[in-house]
């Protein structure tokens, strides 16, 4: 593996968020002459496997850095500490980071105060043992019975011994792979997948096995011809609403995923973290295969990203005591803070609340991706704040982004989600990380001009 290169290793991970350390330490490095105008950066794969952090991460780093008017990306080349004055400001008007896939922000002055209201509630109620205590690996048992009930609009048939809380999504995924599965095990994903599941498995040394995906997600006989040549300890999915796909799986072509992984002995790991998004969507696979599906119900898309909180149910009682031994060893107990104000959102309709805030602003947001991007060729759906955008021949993914950049507007590559060989020529597009419906139209525009463009114009300037 490549030397951490030395302006990197003054990323400090425990003060703000990586991406934010990565951009603080090379406005240190610049300042302090470590880092000249000119001097070339690491491409933002390499610099992710060294760090150890997602693809997603440095790319939202070099995006920002940019923005301050620290680096220049140059297509082709990669991306260079800029020749100009050094600038810490915050982003000019119209730059919008697009990468991270965070629900949109509603402007509702009374549900906020709501939200904020029942936060404050559930400390008085819980007082100093909120505060000085710990708890069960697995959550309170309060804590369990507001998140069954939560669970039950989606599994109505689940009981609260399943049920785990765990620390968000990753927290929950890292507790069932180590479970389910040991180093050099082989587990199944949709070849387009959530990047923290890549980085979870490299960081086990669990190999994956990319499955073909269409309009509806899985398909069928790529599954299982992947079952009978790599005999997979698991497969792991989103049904509903695919990151960064959007596909979605129809009731028929999820009982016949559920049927291959029965014939041949394999769990499922149900991640469903946008299944609430849509009013009207199939039943999940653990309602229709409880016997072999772990779910994972997280709250970060569909109710706060910041409580960090998510829900497992088991198939059994015993699959929970297993999984609750690995939480245990790994983040030994949920923040007993963050559960109380998920659990008082719940008992007090907080939640629902919530989630039709976030509805009707994903409507509305969507709404622009269909007005501003008419006639160019992407795929969204109105209960979704993601697109996934196929660039037009000629493009490539790299370029793409890089020109994007340059305007400051921030994406994704498809490279941050492949599991498979070959990466499509194509970006993720976030509706929900520009602050208001104006910042999102700006963007917006910045990629149609692009789209609009032929791929050859830039490459001279």
């Amino acid at each position: 593996m490549e030397p951490v290169p030395a302006w990197a290793a003054g990323v400090n991970r425990q003060t703000r968020p990586i991406y934010a350390a990565i951009v603080e330490a090379i406005a240190a490095a610049v300042r302090d002459g470590r880092l000249a105008p000119g001097d070339r950066l690491p491409p933002q794969r390499s610099l992710a496997k060294v760090l150890g952090v997602d693809l997603t991460t440095v790319t939202r780093a070099y995006g920002e850095a940019h923005s301050r008017r620290l680096v220049e990306a140059r297509v082709g080349q990669g991306t260079f500490i800029a020749r100009g004055p050094l600038h810490a400001a915050a982003p000019s008007r119209g730059a919008a980071d697009m990468s991270m896939n965070l629900p949109p922000l509603f402007d509702d002055a009374a549900l906020t105060r709501r939200m904020w209201g029942a936060a404050e509630a559930a400390g008085r109620s819980g007082g100093l043992p909120l505060l000085l205590g710990y708890q069960e690996a697995g959550g309170a048992a309060g804590d369990r019975a507001a998140g069954t009930r939560w669970l039950r609009e989606r599994l109505p048939e689940i009981v609260e011994e399943r049920v785990l809380v765990c620390a968000g999504v990753q927290g929950a995924l890292a507790a069932l792979v180590s479970t389910l599965a040991r180093p050099g095990d082989v587990v199944c994903a949709e070849a387009l997948t959530f990047p923290g599941f890549r980085a979870l498995a490299a960081h086990l040394g669990v190999r994956i096995e990319g499955v073909a995906l269409d309009a509806e997600g899985l398909v069928p006989d790529a599954f299982e011809a992947a079952c009978r040549a790599q005999a997979p300890k698991a497969l792991y999915c989103t049904p509903t609403l695919n990151n960064p796909t959007t596909a979605t799986m129809s009731l028929a072509r999820r009982e016949a995923i559920v049927a291959i992984a029965r014939r041949h002995g394999v769990a499922i790991v149900e991640d469903d973290a946008y299944g609430r998004l849509p009013v009207d969507s199939a039943p999940p696979l653990a309602a229709l295969a409880p016997e072999i599906t772990w779910y994972v119900g997280g709250l970060a898309k569909v109710m706060s990203p910041a409580l960090r909180i998510a829900y497992l149910a088991a198939p059994d009682t015993r699959g929970a005591a297993r999984v609750a031994g690995a939480l245990r060893a790994t983040v030994g107990m949920v923040s007993p803070l963050t559960a109380a104000i998920a659990t008082r959102w719940i008992e007090d309709g907080t939640d629902a609340a919530i989630l039709g805030a976030l509805r009707r602003e994903t409507q509305a947001r969507f709404a622009l991706v269909q007005q501003i991007l008419e006639g160019h060729d992407y795929v969204g759906r109105p209960d979704a704040f993601h697109v996934w955008l196929p660039l037009p021949a000629g493009w490539s993914r790299g370029a793409f982004t890089a020109r994007l950049g340059a305007r400051g507007v921030g994406v994704v590559m498809s490279d941050a989600f492949c599991t498979t060989r070959e990466a499509p020529e194509a970006v993720r597009i976030s509706l929900g990380a520009p602050e208001t419906r104006a910042d999102l139209a700006v963007a917006l525009r910045q990629v149609r001009d692009l789209l609009d463009q032929d791929p050859a114009w830039g490459g001279t300037v």
